[in-house]
């Protein structure tokens, strides 16, 4: 993959033996000389990664860092700081500002350009989410990003997975009364346990006796509930291949033994604050579709929903030469509910019989509101003769069990009468409604409170 990379130094030939590096695979490379300069860069959006000098003149790295964390527009930018400094305290120093890794110099190519494909594949998926989000924001969902970018990376829900027992001591010591930390000893075991829970970062062994951590790896990756989910590497000095293949695997960071600590504190913070940006981007993505696409009364898909996937139901049964339905339905006199008992009561019936329609009819049927009391199903998969079965059963369990309003203290009877169609080999979804609609309108002239068939 390509992305562009910003080089932050103040030194021009430590640039250009960076940009050699990176664009000898292909990313495009910026770079600035100073810390003022790499802010503005960023602020326009220009870079997907960024690689930080520590050492500058006037502002350095560790500011630079923390300026750009600290602003909601450049805070999801990955960090990798390139420095000579080697104590731990400055590499905690770094991650407290919140860079994503380090790279010492002289800096080792292989190291590099694995941590800036990681980093990029990261800052791909959140530019997504970034995007959803803010067409969430434009269609009126509500923004929570705020909270996250506020949020200290404490209380986590953490498993590691370890067998060595003097390790597993010394991480637990440093964690636990910090977050909610499981330990798994064995590898397949944690595997079904991760299946089964919602954790927020795995953490995992390379040195697992007979057992190899890279394949636990892939395996949490190819789980539903860990494929989003950091994984951070605990490794040997000497494991730098097994490093490396880890964060091509999908493996977030790691920490090398003998585990420092505030290191390994710090790290962990760094990776659940990422986590939850990135949950609550989802969160307000699938807002944004319930916004769009749902009837927020009924929780039915709304017209905007049916336009969008009756065509495509249709060509799919079309092309698969298999059948297409669609039920059109009416409450009858819903109009009266309303004059009777007032509107609060119309929004029950609504409510429930929205619930009942949605008990009857098939899992692959697609119920929809279009307004007031009519609704659509779209049922692929089902001939007329199944579908006038299930709009019976539809308009049989309407009819058996009077309706609750005013908070159940008054039940009133409701029914609801239907239309039938099915898809021809020409058919549009126009010409479907259509259909649908004159199906409807016989069972309304005919007395309401049933089934009539458009077969043409």
């Amino acid at each position: 993959m390509t992305a562009r990379i910003l080089v932050v130094d103040d030194i021009p030939a430590n640039v250009k033996l960076l940009e050699a590096r990176l664009s000898a695979e292909y990313f495009e490379v910026l770079s600035a000389n100073n810390g003022p300069q790499a802010l503005s860069l960023c602020a326009q959006g220009l870079c997907d990664v960024v690689l930080l000098d520590v050492m500058m003149p006037g502002m350095d790295g560790f500011e630079v860092c923390r300026r750009l964390k600290a602003d909601p527009a450049t805070a999801h930018l990955p960090v990798v700081m390139v420095t000579s400094l080697d104590q731990s305290s400055d590499r905690l120093r770094g991650l407290e500002a919140g860079a994503d890794d380090f790279l010492g110099k002289p800096v080792d190519e292989m190291a590099l350009i694995a941590r800036v494909k990681s980093l990029a594949r990261l800052k791909v998926s959140l530019d997504e989410l970034r995007n959803r989000r803010s067409a969430a924001a434009r269609m009126g969902a509500a923004a929570t990003l705020s909270v996250v970018l506020g949020d200290k990376g404490e209380q986590g829900r953490i498993l590691l997975i370890d067998d060595r027992a003097s390790s597993i001591e010394r991480m637990t010591g440093a964690l636990r009364s910090r977050h909610r930390l499981d330990v798994e000893r064995d590898p397949a075991k944690a595997v079904e346990t991760a299946g089964q829970r919602d954790y927020e970062l795995l953490i995992v062994s390379l040195g697992l006796t007979g057992y190899d951590g890279l394949r636990v790896c892939g395996q949490l990756r190819s789980l539903e509930r860990t494929r989003h989910a950091p994984i951070l590497l605990v490794a040997e000095q000497e494991d730098r291949a097994k490093v490396l293949r880890g964060l091509e695997l999908g493996a977030n960071d790691y920490v090398l033994r003998p585990v420092d600590r505030s290191e390994l504190v710090a790290r962990v913070r760094t990776l659940l604050r990422r986590r939850r940006y990135a949950e609550a981007l989802r969160n307000e993505m699938q807002s944004s579709i319930d916004l769009a696409l749902l009837d927020p009364l009924t929780g039915m898909g709304n017209r905007r929903l049916l336009d969008a996937r009756l065509p495509d139901l249709i060509q799919q049964c079309q092309r698969r030469g298999r059948p297409f339905a669609l039920m059109a339905l009416d409450i009858d006199r819903f109009k009266a509910v309303n004059d009777a008992w007032g509107h609060d009561a119309g929004d029950e019936v609504l409510r429930t019989f929205a619930a009942r329609v949605r008990n009857v009819v098939r899992e692959s049927d697609l119920a929809c509101r279009l307004g007031g009391e009519e609704f659509v199903v779209l049922m692929p998969d089902a001939d007329l003769t199944l579908a006038a079965r299930i709009a019976e059963r539809v308009r049989r369990g309407i009819e058996m069990e009077p309706f609750s309003i005013e908070r159940g203290a008054r039940r009133i009877p409701v029914t609801v009468s239907i239309g039938l169609t099915g898809a021809d080999p020409d058919a549009d979804p126009g010409m479907l409604l259509r259909r649908a609609d004159r199906a409807l309108y016989r069972s309304k002239a005919e007395g309401r409170n049933r089934v009539s068939l458009d077969a043409a």
